[in-house]
């Protein structure tokens, strides 16, 4: 043995394409994001049930206490205008809906494998949750701003101090309707940071596809 390889040990690694590297560390970024992006739909996801839960249930109460005008101590006044609430249901039922379906085409790998499949509800799934939440949000200030008739929430509020043994509970139901319109208003960023990071796994993934002609025929390529 020459006095020129005495000393030296042979790396694992040293006939590793470079190229490789570059191409497992845009791998793990990809993952990174892919990760972030699932976590944030189940994020807005929890966020849809709790307002889906809260805005049911403070309808559901209305409608089983709400008497007609011809008893003498209405819980409720006459001229009432549920479209607010409606609207919270509405809009958070869509969310619920698109997100569980973003969540299962990417954990279900037969959907995932679908290449057009999978981006298109990626990209949808947070548009139509964002679109649904701003729609369901714009048109519950517009009729909550109203002078003239009262809504669930600006009802219950107003006589929340009173301590009632029996339903409607408007301490509980004044507390619950603030609970869903908050929560809607979180929801907004969060669909669009959905969207956006989206927007970046798409692009990563589109990168991704230049690495894959350097790797030797026959090898796997790792999938995000």
């Amino acid at each position: 043995m020459s006095s020129d390889n005495k000393g030296r040990i042979p790396t694992p690694y040293s006939d590793v394409d470079p190229q490789d590297h570059q191409y497992q560390s845009h791998l793990k970024k990809l993952r990174l994001v892919d990760s972030a992006r699932i976590g944030l739909t189940g994020f807005a996801l929890l966020c849809g049930l709790t307002i889906l839960g809260t805005a049911a249930d403070t309808l559901a109460v209305y409608n089983a206490t709400h008497l007609p005008s011809d008893f003498h101590l209405p819980l409720w006044p006459d001229h009432f205008d549920l479209r607010p609430t409606v609207a919270l249901v509405v809009g958070s039922t869509i969310v619920v809906i698109a997100n569980i379906v973003s969540l299962l085409c990417s954990k279900i790998k037969v959907l995932r494998n679908q290449t057009l499949v999978h981006t298109s509800l990626t990209f949808a799934a947070p548009f139509v949750g964002f679109t649904a939440v701003m729609i369901s949000m714009i048109f519950f200030y517009a009729v909550n701003a109203s002078a003239t008739n009262d809504t669930l929430q600006s009802w219950s509020c107003q006589w929340g101090f009173a301590s009632m043994g029996a339903k409607p509970h408007f301490g509980t139901l004044c507390s619950e309707s603030r609970a869903a319109l908050y929560l809607s208003v979180i929801l907004v960023p969060i669909e669009l940071i959905v969207f956006t990071v989206a927007g970046y796994q798409s692009i990563l993934e589109r990168k991704a596809l230049g690495f894959i002609p350097s790797h030797k025929a026959g090898s796997p390529v790792p999938s995000a």
